[in-house]
């Protein structure tokens, strides 16, 4: 069976590798196909597909796109995209640009609480890109001491309610549904689990990206115990919905599983490369 990855990121977006680097770390591993899915980005696309090349790594064109769906922020990733489409690049760009607005707010929310310079540390954890994200000040606060690691630290400052939280503004669901699907691509719900959703609201969710053209739940993915991924499984048969496997792979040390290192998809799921032939 070939070991598929489609979820991961890179020193473009909140990653600790370079695109090359990601790439190699999953030809060390043994990964066969690779997506590569930076937040709101695809910057690295060109560099992580000239290395697979040279690594006999099919590569797939990928992004993880921020969305608000009613109160909730959520992630979508898309699969087999035209990073050139128009409409996707302008969006992906908007997006950035209010990703500065919200790292100054997460900043300024920071000082109330005493912990200062947090937005000038937070981009020294940036790519050349300097995209930033919530990751990059976890990185800033393990490094001052105000958390063993990243992991804690969006616990205690960076979720709903702790100290660092700033609420934002990003894509509408069907913005970056007709993103993605426009430039060709299949919309997949990245790590459903963390979504704090009540059964009604979840399977409005689900109704609702699938009717806007949605293909796929992520039913393997680092953050879903077993359970979890048997339930998301379930749903993706009941809704005719396709099943994505991705590590969510960050970088060494902070990441649940290491790229390609996870478990198949439960039985009777059809994944979401199942017609890629041609790709694979």
């Amino acid at each position: 069976m070939l070991n598929i990855d489609l979820h991961c990121h890179s020193t473009v977006s909140d990653g600790l590798l370079t695109p090359t680097q990601l790439v190699e770390h999953a030809a060390a591993r043994g990964v066969d196909v690779l997506a590569l899915t930076d937040h709101d980005d695809v910057g690295g696309l060109v560099e992580a597909r000239r290395a697979a090349e040279e690594k006999n790594i099919t590569f797939i064109n990928g992004v993880e796109i921020s969305v608000n769906w009613r109160s909730q922020t959520l992630h979508i990733v898309g699969l087999g995209i035209n990073p050139e489409y128009p409409p996707l690049a302008e969006g992906l760009a908007a997006i950035r640009s209010g990703r500065t607005e919200r790292a100054r707010n997460i900043a300024a929310q920071l000082d109330k609480s005493g912990i200062y310079g947090s937005l000038e540390g937070a981009y020294t954890y940036t790519g050349a890109g300097g995209l930033i994200g919530r990751t990059h000040f976890a990185r800033f606060l393990v490094e001052r001491g105000y958390a063993k690691d990243v992991k804690s630290v969006f616990k205690r400052y960076l979720v709903k309610g702790k100290p660092g939280y700033a609420p934002h503004q990003w894509a509408s669901l069907s913005d970056a549904m007709g993103w993605i699907c426009g430039s060709g691509g299949r919309a997949v719900i990245a790590h459903p689990a963390r979504y704090k959703l009540s059964k009604s609201a979840l399977d409005e969710l689900l109704l609702e990206f699938r009717d806007l053209g949605g293909s796929a739940i992520e039913v393997i993915t680092a953050s879903h115990t077993p359970e979890q991924s048997l339930l998301f499984a379930r749903h993706a048969q009941r809704l005719g919905l396709l099943a994505s496997r991705g590590s969510d792979f960050h970088g060494p040390g902070e990441s649940y599983f290491d790229l390609g290192r996870m478990p198949e998809l439960p039985a009777g799921c059809t994944p979401v490369w199942h017609d890629w032939n041609g790709m694979i």
